[in-house]
């Protein structure tokens, strides 16, 4: 079976009409199908079974061309007020001039932000129900917390916004005024040096226990439900470094000895990448972007990365997101579907060689 055409058959002709693209597609499909022998398990396809393909494509066509006829929900995993929450609805204000259609913020917030994904990946995948935030709940949680029943393919990825590099920090009268100093230290006192993060099994938990056996250093790590609990006790005193988020110290008064990035962070431009420091593959940053449940009709997709990446460039976004340190950058969908599935395998490695995952 060759291409559909819309010439033939005059009651085909009004429906092929609002076939996209897929329908060529498909009938692609149909034909290698057919193509088969009968020990592959091929038959000929039938003008009932075409019309039906024909129809059911036809429906989703038109369902595109009207989309979005109500208002869309995107999604926040964390609570309002934070920085991914506050960037979120920077962009969701400019897909809705976009899009027409107003984009609501819901926070749906819990398990470490597997709740809100959880969600998103049960919703129906019409273009109503989009997500914002991490992928640390995709790349991470699936090995850690007990129950999720999402994975890194149980989204459409519809474009990355802006990576949120993590650090080692020091007081500014720390007595490790550089990292070579603190990796010293760390070794000639193995399991000494008490450090914070974010969570067993966070981003920043994850660097410094890769560094740790990059370059063969230990230390006591001390675990914390955010940045907001960790900074007050690293600025205290009670820890010899942190882990912290670059967007949780800018304009804190703290000495960033590493970036866990592939490049200089500009408010912290003395600061090494882990790459410069000898670690040759370091836990990628925090990435952070819009999703979708999968099955997403791919012109609704198409539209809402096209919106995604306007909104990337809106200078709203820019100036929420860099003034928190974020670095905003655009991705498209593709790319930051498999960035994070590269992530996820790099991360299960990983987490698995530090025996941090459900037994």
């Amino acid at each position: 079976m060759g291409q559909i055409s819309c010439e033939r058959g005059a009651r085909l002709t009004s429906l092929c009409r609002l076939v996209t693209s897929q329908t060529n597609i498909l009938s692609a499909r149909l034909n290698n199908w057919r193509r088969k022998s009968p020990h592959e398990g091929g038959r000929p396809m039938g003008r009932k079974t075409l019309l039906a393909a024909c129809l059911a494509l036809a429906a989703s066509s038109a369902a595109a061309q009207d989309w979005p006829t109500r208002p869309i929900e995107m999604i926040l995993p964390f609570a309002a007020g934070g920085g991914v929450d506050s960037v979120g609805r920077a962009v969701a204000a400019s897909m809705s001039e976009q899009l027409g259609k107003q984009v609501v913020v819901v926070n749906r917030v819990g398990a470490g932000g597997t709740l809100g994904f959880s969600n998103l990946a049960a919703a129906a995948p019409d273009g109503y129900t989009l997500g914002f935030g991490p992928t640390t709940p995709i790349a991470n949680a699936p090995y850690l917390v007990k129950g999720v029943r999402y994975n890194v393919d149980s989204f459409d990825y519809i474009c990355q916004v802006f990576e949120n590099p993590f650090s080692i920090a020091v007081r500014q009268d720390s007595p490790y005024k550089s990292i070579a100093d603190l990796i010293a230290a760390a070794k000639r006192t193995p399991n000494k040096l008490t450090y914070g993060h974010a969570g067993l099994g966070s981003i920043p938990h994850l660097s410094v226990e890769n560094a740790a056996s990059a370059l063969g250093f230990q230390a006591v790590q001390v675990p914390f439900r955010g940045d907001g609990d960790l900074l007050p006790v690293l600025m205290k005193g009670d820890l010899d470094f942190g882990a912290p988020a670059i967007s949780s110290i800018v304009g804190r008064d703290l000495r960033v000895l590493v970036v866990f990035s592939d490049k200089r962070h500009p408010a912290f431009p003395d600061a090494p990448t882990a790459k410069e420091i000898g670690i040759a593959t370091s836990v990628p940053p925090g990435q952070n972007g819009v999703f979708a449940p999968k099955g997403l009709p791919e012109p609704i997709r198409q539209r809402l990365e096209k919106a995604c990446q306007t909104a990337v460039d809106s200078p709203a976004v820019h100036k929420i997101a860099g003034s928190t340190g974020a670095i905003v950058q655009f991705v498209p969908g593709q790319v930051f579907h498999d960035a994070t599935a590269a992530d996820y395998k790099f991360k299960g490695e990983l987490i698995r060689r530090l025996n941090l995952g459900e037994p």
